[in-house]
């Protein structure tokens, strides 16, 4: 019943690859679709491993070796130069060819060791600001919920949605 496509997200912006997503999905779909990029961005790193997040180590979706490539990369970094933030773009597009964007982050910093059992990806070594002392993986999925970047970016859409809606 669903869309099950795998369109390449050859964007070099997090909204240019939600974009992609989402308009694939409408068209093959024929409905109004939303579709989200996101990724970690991290400051020491120039903004790495940013929209490559998923494929950082170079296999798409391997959480341990992307996880290890970016503790490798933040060797000898400086507590104070480890800021970063998981960073969410979602899309909204339409049959009509309507397009609206909402943008999210979540601020904290790569820890030097992964801890928790809870999310994927970068979840075990990123330490949310909003949750001192705990990692995004430490977090219950509620708790991560209210403080994402994906929530963040939903919030930002529906608040364009509503001044789109007067």
């Amino acid at each position: 019943a669903g869309v099950t496509l795998e369109p390449e997200e050859n964007g070099t912006t997090f909204a240019e690859n939600a974009r992609i997503k989402a308009r694939a999905i409408c068209e093959a779909a024929g409905t109004a679709t939303i579709a989200d990029d996101s990724g970690l961005v991290v400051d020491a790193l120039n903004g790495e491993p940013g929209v490559y997040s998923a494929r950082y180590a170079g296999v798409h979706g391997d959480d341990a070796a992307n996880n290890a490539k970016l503790l490798a990369n933040m060797d000898g970094v400086a507590d104070a130069d480890r800021t970063a933030r998981f960073m969410s773009v979602v899309a909204l597009i339409d049959a009509q060819g309507f397009v609206l964007t909402g943008t999210g982050s979540c601020e904290g910093v790569i820890g030097h060791e992964g801890r928790g059992e809870f999310g994927f990806g970068y979840d075990p070594l990123f330490l949310p600001s909003d949750t001192p002392g705990k990692t995004m993986a430490e977090l219950a999925p509620d708790e991560k919920n209210a403080i994402s970047h994906r929530f963040h970016a939903l919030l930002d859409l529906s608040s364009k949605l509503s001044a789109e809606a007067k």
